[in-house]
């Protein structure tokens, strides 16, 4: 398959980052402005952090502005969030119902190692610098 796909492996790897980076710039946009389904904003500061965390962090993976830094820090907050939330429901992900707060954080970690890559605000400011 690497044959055939390898070739793509760059485009990809963009199309990955902007869709987690837009399905997780939905799940802060939930919790800030009641969209897709939210219902209100939170009054806990911790649950609010967390929705701007997701709402910005997101935004900056999916069109790819210092998207390393970004990732990096909704990847911890993944972590926290599965800690915090999760955990004490069993130790299996499956189980305490924590396996999409596992993959984003593992999904965000593997885009702050590769940074923002080609089709990114980064790449295009980099290209103008010549």
């Amino acid at each position: 398959m690497e044959r055939w796909l390898g070739n793509y492996s760059k485009f990809i790897y963009a199309l990955m980052r902007m869709v987690v980076g837009l399905l997780f710039t939905c799940h802060g946009a939930q919790k800030l402005f009641s969209a897709f389904g939210g219902h209100g904003l939170p009054s806990s500061h911790l649950i609010v952090t967390a929705a701007v965390i997701e709402f910005f962090g997101g935004g900056l993976v999916a069109i790819g502005l210092w998207a390393g830094y970004a990732a990096f820090v909704t990847s911890g907050q993944m972590a926290v969030a599965y800690f915090m939330e999760h955990s004490s429901g069993g130790f299996w992900p499956i189980v305490n119902k924590g396996e999409l707060a596992v993959l984003y954080c593992f999904i965000f970690l593997y885009i702050a190692c590769r940074g923002s890559g080609n089709l990114s605000v980064d790449a295009l400011t980099k290209k103008r610098h010549f």
